[in-house]
């Protein structure tokens, strides 16, 4: 079972319009509303591709009860801790020209709350996975995903971390097996991180000295690097299309990787199936199903080792 963790889910309002004009009338011709948040998005990919998953985190007032109502309508298993106070944020992508962003800030989180959380995960055992991902929102502390990974590494349980700044460099130390950095986010650990394939690994395996296993860099519309534990590092650019929007297509990247690797696949067949599934991502309105992953895989190439 892959479990994901999500501190701050969204209601994710998606919209459309020719063109973003601030202070003037702007009318849409497309929206949608669907649950989100980065380990949400992971749990929806994954169960498109056929994996048992399992989404975890936080929800709270109205929109938490809605947040709830939708993802219960995707067949997606959850168990989501109801919070008090407060109300699950509505993080509003406006599509136009340009792709802009207005993020929510979401509902404190108490202590108590954050412990019922890590007691959870006590049932995971060997073959599972946990999957932390997104930003810790204010309030909570930044070793957050450490002191989740340091509870659930005695018992066998694979880990992915998808995070930045504090909270991943955090995590390092516990060792996890997968950390997703986009370029930004391995800029901000590293202080510099080139922009060419050797130079994104060679930083790359800086975290790896620091404690992370395998590192997959998500470079935008130039594919990913990925750099195993063991033997080389590879590259591979993402395939041609029409990007519609960007939003998921990191997490679809991580539900990918994990797919490929709970069936056995090669460093570079990962590395393949995980920029194939966040390139579809891209190219379609919302987050691929398996039939839109395997359409964008027939045309994606084999990766190169970085040398």
């Amino acid at each position: 079972m892959i479990y994901t963790v999500t501190l701050n889910p969204s209601l994710d309002y998606l919209v459309q319009t020719d063109r973003l004009r601030p202070g003037r009338l702007c009318r849409m011709h497309g929206e949608t509303l669907r649950p989100g948040g980065k380990g949400v998005n992971v749990s929806l990919v994954c169960a498109a591709l056929g994996l048992s998953t399992r989404a975890l985190g936080f929800i709270a007032g109205g929109t938490g009860a809605l947040f709830a109502s939708l993802l219960a309508e995707t067949g997606v298993e959850y168990d989501f801790c109801r919070l008090g106070r407060g109300m699950t944020r509505i993080n509003v992508k406006v599509c136009a020209r340009e792709q802009t962003e207005l993020n929510g800030a979401g509902p404190d989180i108490p202590a108590d709350a954050l412990e019922k959380l890590a007691a959870s995960l006590d049932t995971l055992g060997g073959g599972d996975w946990l999957v932390l991902s997104g930003s810790v929102p204010s309030g909570v502390p930044t070793d957050i995903y450490a002191r989740l990974l340091d509870r659930v590494r005695a018992n066998g349980v694979h880990t992915l971390v998808d995070a930045s700044d504090d909270a991943l460099k955090n995590a390092l130390p516990c060792a996890p097996d997968l950390i997703k950095p986009n370029l930004e986010e391995l800029d901000a650990l590293v202080g510099g991180a080139p922009r060419s394939p050797a130079g994104i690994a060679a930083c790359a395996r800086e975290l790896q000295a620091a404690g992370a296993k395998d590192i997959l860099v998500s470079c935008g519309p130039d594919g990913a690097v990925l750099v195993p534990a063991t033997g080389a590092a590879l590259h591979l650019d993402a395939p041609a299309g029409q990007v519609v929007q960007t939003v998921g297509s990191g997490d679809s990247m991580a539900a990918g990787w994990l797919y490929a690797r709970l069936h056995g696949f090669s460093a570079p067949e990962a590395l393949r199936f995980a920029v194939a599934a966040g390139s579809a991502a891209a190219f379609c309105g919302w987050l691929p199903d398996r039939a839109a992953v395997e359409a964008v895989l027939r045309r994606t190439a084999a990766p190169t080792e970085i040398r």
